[in-house]
């Protein structure tokens, strides 16, 4: 049995790869032609060049395999070409979704993003069914994973296809060579560069628990379904606690309040477009979200498929050890 994953190149996509591999499985993975292929250095696995835009080139890759993981996706809260990132996101994965169906493969999971679900104040938090609609949608990458999820939602047995969604949380861990942008907070923090925070909160869960739960979906998860891979809610204060723990130094203890870093944010954006330069550290969407805490429950997850998520400190330890060890800290 050959199973296609999208996205192995980056960081949640090359942990289901690598746990694909150790459960025996054989592995295709889909590359652009001009990719950082470094996180698939070592692995036994056939490279299939495609782009999601390339619709012939998406059905060449799913040729020949029985399941999807389609995990790639344009992940950043600030970016200079919107259109771009609707496309990559919303019709390249309608487009993936067609190729598996027209190819044969029977069962695909689609991972999304908790970025798409309603938040509630009140425990048990978000859920997979907490009321939320596109308005609630902060910036273009969450608009995109949302469109995204309803067009392949529309795709669900389409030629035979079954689709199981699952939304991660905020997946932390080794592997994440960007850095994403909590990755970048941690690579910060750890390096003493965080002198203050805002108040807002986080689901962090181990990428390869993540990884675990894709695979669990795609075994046990209900056709149309979705489930939250998360972990453990912290705040931010709390996440650079543990972090400052680790590294032996100090968390910041100045908060300020979110509408104080709205014009820095203004002006570090306003650099970016004009240089066009790489995304800021702290953008204007990136501030809108950090006023609610984006925290969540994967109790579905757990009782449905099986999903044991590990504490939240093994992740944030990880993480540090990977980006030490790569030289992200300075």
């Amino acid at each position: 049995m050959t199973v296609l994953v999208t996205g192995a190149t980056g960081f949640v996509g090359s942990a289901v790869a690598r746990k694909l591999l150790d459960r025996g499985q054989s592995v295709r993975v889909m590359a652009r032609a001009n990719s950082d292929r470094s996180n698939l250095e070592g692995l036994d696995v056939e490279v299939a060049v495609g782009d999601l835009t390339d619709n012939a080139s998406l059905i060449a890759a799913c040729k020949g395999c029985d399941g999807l993981y389609h995990v790639a996706a344009d992940y950043r809260l600030w970016t200079l070409d919107p259109a771009s990132m609707l496309a990559t996101n919303v019709e390249g994965s309608r487009n993936m979704a067609l190729a598996a169906a027209e190819a044969g493969i029977g069962r695909m999971v689609y991972c999304s993003s908790v970025a798409v679900l309603g938040i509630d104040p009140v425990p048990p938090h978000g859920t997979e069914d907490t009321p939320v609609t596109y308005a609630n949608m902060i910036g273009p990458y969450k608009q995109s994973k949302y469109l995204a999820e309803e067009a392949v939602r529309g795709l669900i047995d389409k030629g035979g296809l079954e689709v199981v969604i699952v939304n991660p949380s905020t997946p932390i861990g080794p592997r994440d060579i960007k850095p994403t942008p909590t990755g970048r907070v941690i690579v910060e923090a750890a390096s003493g560069r965080m002198p203050a925070y805002v108040d807002t909160g986080l689901n962090i869960a181990h990428v390869d628990d993540v990884a675990e739960g894709h695979l669990l979906a795609m075994e046990k998860g209900v056709s149309g379904e979705r489930y939250i891979l998360g972990g453990e809610n912290m705040t931010l204060y709390e996440i650079l606690i543990d972090v400052a723990g680790i590294v032996g130094g100090k968390p910041p203890k100045v908060c300020i309040p979110h509408n104080a870093i709205l014009p820095f944010a203004a002006l570090a954006e306003g650099w970016a477009r004009l240089t066009r330069g790489k995304e800021p550290f702290a953008t204007l969407d990136g501030i809108k979200m950090a006023k609610k805490k984006m925290f969540f429950s994967c109790e579905k997850a757990k009782r449905d498929l099986g999903y044991t998520p590990r504490p939240a400190h093994e992740a944030l330890a990880d993480a540090v050890e990977w980006f030490r060890d790569k030289g992200y800290l300075r």
